[in-house]
């Protein structure tokens, strides 16, 4: 069952465009995934891991799905021939302990909100095998629990597209037209259908993840049959490598912005494993409001400089000395200080000697004259 959800992960990637935990109504990122006839699937999340050590990339993928589909297929385009497998689901929840926000103490002198004497709280946050006579190539074919998963390599996209129809990968005809790129530059596919089951299930929930394996000399991410989309998309990625890492354009959307970016030490488990070797993790988001205007694939390169980005969250907290606010100490103590300079002037004029004012003397005076005459 466990299996048989992963191989929704895959289905659910056609009309699903690549995400990472943000919003529903995707159109497959990193390929082009389809339910069948009268059926409905939806993707509520993607997660999608991309690890490139210069030589060989792994590209992890995880989708949780609603819905009444019991079948899907899904196709992806890869550079060079590849390895499918199931991945571990524990590894997103070690990325996502490893990219958790830092909680940091921030004092303040005057008092805020939650402080004495307000009484609201505030909280801030900081900052190829040779085709077939046909046009098709079948390097592999393989079973993953519920999964049918075929490596194909097409010099013709209609050839393609027959192959898949033939072979129960349904598609709609429009994937025609967005496959001819990847057939022009000999890069080869990976096609998955949810295997037949005597009981039929609806897929949902959270997808057991797909593991792909492939020889390549640049980072690249998939993204050009997003352009399928008919609303607009999200791309949420992780990406592991030697250092940090960065879009070389936006290939039609918006600015990518970098959620987090920094070496993850030495963990253990899944993200141990797969982050040996390119110890360094950048998690990125982009938007797509208009899908028609994606150009291509996504491809990164190393960034300008290894500068650690994180969220920050702070705890706000009232400056305190031995539990008595310090501006209550520093107000009070200034208008004590006042108070007992005025209180020492006033005692100090009130004990100083009087001085008597000096006497007043009359003017003298001298008797009546005489009379002239």
């Amino acid at each position: 069952m466990k299996r048989g959800r992963i191989l929704a992960v895959v289905l659910a990637l056609l009309g699903v465009q690549l995400s990472w935990l943000i919003a529903p109504a995707y159109a497959c990122g990193c390929g082009a995934m389809v339910p069948y006839p009268s059926q409905r699937i939806a993707v509520s999340s993607e997660q999608s891991v991309l690890r490139w050590d210069g030589r060989q990339e792994q590209i992890v993928m995880r989708l949780t799905v609603a819905g009444d589909a019991d079948r899907a297929a899904w196709i992806m385009p890869v550079p060079h021939r590849a390895t499918v497998r199931l991945g571990d689901p524990a590894l997103f929840d070690q990325l996502a302990a490893a990219m958790a926000p830092v909680h940091r103490t921030r004092h303040h002198f005057w008092p805020q909100n939650g402080d004495w004497p307000f009484d609201s709280r505030h909280d801030g946050v900081g900052p190829a095998a040779p085709p077939a006579a046909g046009g098709v190539g079948v390097v592999g074919r393989q079973r993953l629990g519920p999964f049918d998963v075929a490596r194909l390599t097409a010099t013709d996209p209609a050839a393609l597209d027959t192959w898949l129809h033939e072979h129960g990968f349904t598609f709609p005809a429009r994937l025609r037209t967005a496959l001819q790129p990847y057939v022009d530059r000999h890069w080869e596919y990976v096609a998955v259908r949810l295997a037949p089951k005597a009981s039929r299930t609806p897929l949902n929930g959270a997808l057991d993840p797909l593991h792909l394996t492939f020889a390549s000399d640049r980072a690249v991410y998939p993204m050009r049959l997003s352009r399928l989309a008919r609303t607009p998309q999200s791309l949420g990625l992780y990406v592991l490598a030697a250092h940090r890492m960065a879009t070389r354009t936006t290939i039609g959307g918006a600015q990518p912005e970098v959620v987090f970016a920094g070496r993850i030490g030495k963990p253990g488990g899944a993200l141990g494993r797969l982050a040996s070797g390119t110890p360094y993790l950048t998690a990125l988001t982009q938007q797509f409001p208009d899908p028609a205007r994606i150009s291509g694939d996504h491809e990164l390169r190393r960034a300008g400089v290894d500068t650690r980005v994180q969220k920050v969250i702070y705890e706000d907290r009232l400056r305190e000395v031995a539990g008595i606010p310090a501006w209550l100490i520093t107000v009070g103590g200034g208008l004590a200080a006042a108070l007992t300079a005025v209180t020492l002037v006033v005692v100090r004029r009130s004990r100083r000697p009087v001085t008597p004012p000096p006497p007043v003397h009359s003017p003298p005076s001298f008797p009546p004259s005489a009379p002239i005459g």
